[in-house]
């Protein structure tokens, strides 16, 4: 019978990662879409992006009830526990930085003059840059691997740069240019999902090296 329950949790547990890397496959190609639909003033893409994040939501919901259900059913404890409250919690911010992609897809339509915003070709090197953080958190996830959590929490830096610098373009560009100031506010509310992001890998990136370790990463990294 010990046996028995011992396979049951594993085989738990394993649906419960597997629901957790689909999740942030979809919220990585989500980051992508939105971006690209953006550079290229694709709204058709850019509502294709806006569909998709029921998946992303409905998994969430997937992952809430398999946890509480192992947590009625299995009763973990130490570190099987830490895992399954961290899957919970990941669960979660995946669901935000979904929500931040459909966000910058809804404002396809709202950036006229294009050709205008030198940020639009820096904006999908900043989303590159989040959406690396996404997958490499979501690897140090299925690793167990807290060294690999601890560099995407000090990648967050590289991305608020990113951030700061086409914040100050676009302000210089608004002053500059007034009749460019509501596509450029809908610019700057881009790059502030895309800076959002990176926050939210970060988050997740703690919560791995909590699973992993039973301690959050040093003051210092975070």
């Amino acid at each position: 019978m010990a046996d028995h329950t011992v396979k049951a949790f594993d085989e738990d547990i394993t649906r419960l990662r597997g629901l957790i890397a689909e999740m942030g496959g979809l919220a990585e190609v989500a980051i992508a879409e939105a971006l690209d639909s953006m550079v290229r003033g694709d709204e058709e893409l850019g509502d294709l992006v806006v569909a998709r994040d029921k998946k992303i939501d409905a998994l969430e919901t997937d992952v809430d009830k398999l946890a509480v259900r192992i947590i009625a059913l299995r009763a973990p404890m130490a570190d099987d526990l830490r895992e399954v409250i961290a899957a919970l919690k990941i669960a979660g911010i995946i669901e935000r930085i979904g929500d931040y992609s459909k966000n910058i897809a809804k404002r396809v339509g709202m950036i006229e003059g294009r050709d205008r915003f030198e940020p639009l070709t820096l904006l999908p090197a900043m989303g590159e840059l989040a959406s690396e953080m996404v997958h490499d958190v979501l690897t140090a996830y299925a690793a167990r691997d807290p060294d690999l959590a601890r560099e995407v929490i000090s990648t967050d830096a590289k991305v608020d740069a990113f951030y700061n610098s086409i914040f100050r373009n676009l302000v210089s560009h608004m002053v500059e240019n007034p009749a460019t100031i509501s596509s450029a506010a809908q610019l700057l509310f881009v790059a502030r999902n895309l800076e959002r992001i990176g926050d939210h890998a970060t988050n997740v990136a703690e919560m791995v090296h909590f699973a992993a370790t039973g301690t959050y990463p040093p003051e210092e990294d975070r």
